[in-house]
């Protein structure tokens, strides 16, 4: 009777453990996912949200103006084709959004 009391404490302490370890690596990889899966990794990293105003009159003497979607632009908010790297390397799609006259 004893001996089944003290392997019933051992499973319970094993589960005990498993679970709290399993919740804990959880948390870890949940952490580093959400950092790692951001979009912006340099732009305005300072500032809660990051919105751009493109004033009329810069894009008014252009025929078209192509602004950033990818967050890879060293002109941002403006488009520098960084984005053809980022769909090569990563087999994304992604381009910038064209404003035509």
């Amino acid at each position: 009777m004893d001996s089944t009391k003290s392997h019933i404490a051992m499973a319970v302490g094993i589960v005990a453990v498993s679970g709290a370890a399993g919740f804990c690596i959880g948390k870890i990889v949940e952490r580093r996912r959400s950092k790692s899966n951001h979009i912006n990794k340099s732009i305005e990293k300072d500032c809660d949200k990051v919105a751009s105003i493109v004033d009329m009159e810069d894009i008014a003497n252009n025929e078209k103006t192509a602004l950033c979607r990818c967050w890879k632009s060293k002109k941002f908010p403006y488009c520098d084709g960084s984005h053809n790297k980022h769909n090569v390397t990563t087999g994304d799609n992604v381009g910038p959004v064209v404003i035509k006259k």
